[in-house]
């Protein structure tokens, strides 16, 4: 499937959309409750994604302003470690009540919608490491407002709010990049990346299979879209979900799988045990 840069803006914004209705049906106490991230509320949550969307609009519309920003980031990190770049990103958010939030974050999201607007498939945007292809850019926003959101959505249900987000065909872009970030997740702890392929056999929510490697390999990741978008973003361990992965290498690969940029992050504990 051909998919334009277009097409990813006009998804990525939908995904924001689903997410504003969650949060936005939650009262001001809701917004206070701790997430899967540890020390992180929604609120937080929230603000890394308003933080983030308001960088990637300046990184489209003013690359100097943004290189300059992501320079104050970089000497908060170095002089005060990551609790000082955390302040950095989300210290102005944490000042501001749940409906401020809000409003900052549907401005940030608005003013990238419309950076996005004046984007083609060629052009490639300054970000945190290497430069990004336009499609690869805006596919890792809506990466992060998937995975924030399913953070949102677990700290909500596990309160006994009443919240859902039914999974679309829209996952087709996170699993495609938790595909092409498998050697990444070797290269970025600094491990060989195997040589050998291994085979993705999804389940969309369309009722479509999404496939990716060779037919004859012998190690096989299958199941539901949905249940590898959780794993490669690390929201949960393959042990707690219904993916059947066959072989070694698809083992190991599930274990290291990182499909976002940044440090070697380890996911979650598995609450279950494999059969």
């Amino acid at each position: 499937m051909t998919v334009d840069v277009k097409r990813v803006a006009a998804d990525l914004a939908a995904e924001q959309e689903v997410l504003d209705a969650v949060v936005s049906a939650l009262d001001d106490d809701q917004w206070r409750l701790d997430t899967p991230s540890a020390g992180w509320t929604i609120a937080d949550q929230i603000g890394h994604l308003t933080y983030f969307d308001g960088v990637a609009a300046q990184a489209i519309e003013d690359p100097q302003g943004f290189a300059a920003s992501r320079d104050e980031l970089m000497a908060a990190s170095l002089d005060g470690g990551a609790d000082a770049a955390e302040d950095f990103m989300l210290g102005r958010y944490r000042a501001m009540a749940p409906p401020e939030l809000l409003a900052a974050w549907r401005d940030n999201r608005s003013r990238l919608a419309r950076a996005a607007a004046g984007l083609s498939d060629g052009d490639r945007i300054e970000w945190y490491g290497p430069s990004m292809g336009a499609k690869s850019f805006l596919t890792a926003r809506l990466m992060e407002t998937w995975a924030h959101g399913q953070d949102v959505l677990d700290a909500a249900r596990s309160a006994g709010v009443h919240a859902r987000r039914e999974p679309t065909d829209r996952l087709r872009h996170i699993a495609q990049l938790g595909v092409i970030t498998r050697a990444w997740s070797y290269l970025n702890r600094g491990l060989d990346v195997p040589e050998d392929e291994v085979r993705v056999e999804l389940e969309a929510p369309s009722g479509d299979t999404w496939t990716w490697g060779p037919d004859n390999a012998t190690d096989v990741v299958r199941g539901p879209a949905e249940d590898f978008c959780l794993v490669v973003t690390q929201r949960r361990h393959p042990h707690d979900t219904r993916l059947a992965v066959q072989g070694d290498l698809a083992r190991d690969w599930l274990a290291h799988a990182q499909a976002f940029a940044g440090p070697p992050t380890e996911g979650p504990v598995a609450t279950s045990l494999p059969e």
